[in-house]
């Protein structure tokens, strides 16, 4: 009898407030950025991680399968320095621009950015939370690429360790553009497109030796991101290493990653309301 007089008594409570205009509180307070980032990047690290070996695989063999063709080509010196910096750096192309463009290409087109739209997490860290999982699964292959390509070309392991800064950078400036590319793509085949065009951008743009490029290819290879990340690792190989300018070229590398990724997070939002 006390608890239906309970319930009765709160029913009245709320008709009253409905009826005086009282708007209802929310059910939950929205989730804070890193929590909800923390989070997705979990999420997405779980679920991809059937998947994590033929990636490695694949994307490491890709890289080191080209450093081995150039080496008929290239004996050593600044060209040797490129493609070593280059393929290393293909290794996160593979992962964070073509995989995550046809990630967000295949969520859209199969509605799964309508159950990210109904939980209290912020666009961002949908965002940055899957190109983080993503870029995770290049370390390894990154690693031994750039450690085989030296090894190949004889070229000093002695400051392998920027690889702790280009991996981050130049996956978050990558991701980004994957991102944006996936989610503005108006169809999923058009964004599974547009991240094979991006990759093998990176693999012309950023293998290849600057020196032997014409001019105009020159400067598109200036406004791929990934870029700045392959320049920096390969002032590292040389016997006194430019640091400032390896400073630079990671700055404009973080740069371009904050501005794509804030077009990336725009792209989402942009997306989830249709």
């Amino acid at each position: 009898m006390s608890t239906v007089s309970a319930e009765s008594t709160g029913t009245t409570t709320a008709r009253q407030g409905t009826a005086q205009g009282t708007t209802p509180a929310p059910l939950a307070p929205a989730a804070r950025l890193l929590p909800a980032l923390g989070a997705v990047y979990r999420a997405q690290l779980s679920r991809a991680r059937v998947a994590r070996i033929p990636l490695l695989f694949v994307a490491t063999f890709q890289s080191v399968g080209i450093m081995v063709l150039m080496r008929g080509v290239v004996d050593g010196g600044s060209e040797a320095r490129a493609v070593v910096a280059g393929a290393s750096v293909l290794v996160v192309a593979f992962v964070a621009l073509n995989l995550l463009a046809q990630y967000f290409g295949q969520l859209r087109a199969q509605g799964g950015l309508d159950h990210y739209a109904t939980l209290p997490v912020p666009p961002a860290a949908v965002v940055l939370g899957a190109a983080g999982a993503y870029a995770s699964f290049t370390v390894p292959g990154t690693i031994v690429t750039a450690v085989a390509g030296s090894v190949l070309f004889g070229l000093p392991l002695t400051h392998l360790w920027i690889l702790a800064a280009v991996i981050p950078l130049a996956g978050a400036a990558l991701a980004g553009l994957g991102a944006a590319l996936g989610l503005l793509a108006p169809r999923q085949e058009l964004a599974t497109l547009l991240g094979q065009l991006g990759m093998s951008a990176a693999l012309l743009l950023g293998v290849l030796p600057a020196e032997r490029m014409p001019g105009p290819i020159a400067w598109a290879r200036d406004l791929l991101p990934s870029t700045y990340g392959v320049e920096a690792m390969a002032r590292t190989f040389d016997a006194r290493p430019d640091w400032p300018a390896v400073a630079l070229d990671l700055a404009v590398c973080a740069g371009v990653g904050v501005v794509s990724l804030a077009v990336a997070t725009w792209a989402y939002r942009r997306a989830a309301v249709r």
